[in-house]
């Protein structure tokens, strides 16, 4: 990482206070991740294991804004989750995992072109230090910004996106939140897998094009054959890359999980099953980055779509702190 990056990135973000979103737990036992994450200069990049950067952007979305808002209250959130899993791991006991929080990309005035070129020439610092970048979301038309930086390099990167769409429209009248994988193949994208996409909720030449580009589809109802066997098949259609990034987008979960997102549909994930599926593809040791996007509390009931998507992030780090052992 050249010396000038971590200045140039300070200058696009503004750093959080998590404090001020972890209050204090009725029992003295408890370990939250508001315990545990801390607010970090970009400069202290090399001095953390992950770090989360929040990306408070909805300018790009195709249907009901409010992802904008995604990443302060999935902060929220995320500062009073335990971090305990059942069986007694603790990723952040002992600090076995530094989590370093670098703050919030703002982005440029300008159109979603502007905002993804801004996007990917911030996060590249990221991708060249040693810490795993997590990308609060925020619309899924900043996953090309958040990957191309890995295209830039002598490696074969694939992208897993857990999403009811496919996201791979054509670029017409400029790049939207349905357009980034196609922008990401176009660019040299080698292998890209559709993970909980539904029937009847894209286009069948969307379909076609997947398929002619070598890519996967496992779709929802894949998930009835039980979540091994669905990573089973995303681990073979891995196979020969070098490096791997990880994508959520919060309308993979039925509506009634996720009620707070772009466009809600039934027929998806239960939150179970997303959580089992990002631990477990999170430790794979090729894992490049993680992203979870489309969650708009403005559009949420009762907190469920944020709660979600705390705890994904919760699950991601878990599994990639397994994946290191």
């Amino acid at each position: 990482m050249t010396p000038d990056r971590p200045d140039a990135l300070a200058d696009a973000l503004e750093r959080p206070d998590w404090e001020g979103w972890h209050g204090p737990s009725s029992d003295p036992n408890d370990r939250q991740f508001g315990d545990a994450v801390e607010s970090v200069a970009p400069a202290d990049l090399e001095s953390v294991d992950v770090a989360l950067v929040g990306e408070p952007y909805d300018g790009a979305v195709i249907g009901r804004r409010g992802a904008r808002e995604g990443p302060l209250e999935i902060r929220r959130s995320l500062a009073g989750v335990k971090t305990a899993l059942t069986s007694g791991t603790d990723p952040t006991a002992g600090d076995p995992l530094r989590v370093g929080d670098l703050g919030d990309l703002a982005p440029p005035s300008g159109d979603v072109a502007d905002v993804q070129a801004h996007v990917r020439e911030h996060v590249r610092p990221i991708h060249e230090s040693t810490a795993l970048p997590v990308f609060v979301g925020g619309d899924n038309s900043l996953t090309y910004g958040n990957v191309a930086p890995l295209l830039e390099r002598e490696e074969t990167v694939g992208v897993v996106n857990v999403d009811a769409h496919l996201d791979c429209r054509a670029v017409v009248d400029g790049p939207t939140s349905g357009t980034p994988y196609r922008q990401l193949l176009e660019a040299g994208l080698e292998t890209y897998v559709a993970v909980g996409a539904r029937h009847f909720e894209t286009s069948g030449s969307y379909v076609d094009y997947v398929r002619e580009h070598g890519g996967a589809i496992v779709s929802a109802e894949a998930f009835d054959e039980g979540t091994d066997a669905v990573l089973e098949t995303v681990r073979d259609a891995l196979a020969g890359v070098d490096r791997c990034y990880l994508s959520v987008d919060c309308d993979v979960l039925d509506a009634a999980a996720a009620p707070g997102v772009s466009a809600p549909t039934p027929g998806g994930l239960s939150t179970r099953e997303l959580f089992a599926t990002v631990r477990a593809l999170a430790g794979d040791v090729r894992l490049a980055g993680v992203e979870v996007v489309e969650c708009a509390p403005p559009l949420d009931r009762d907190g469920r779509t944020v709660d979600a998507a705390a705890r994904t992030i919760a699950h991601a780090m878990s599994g990639y702190l397994e994946g290191r052992a």
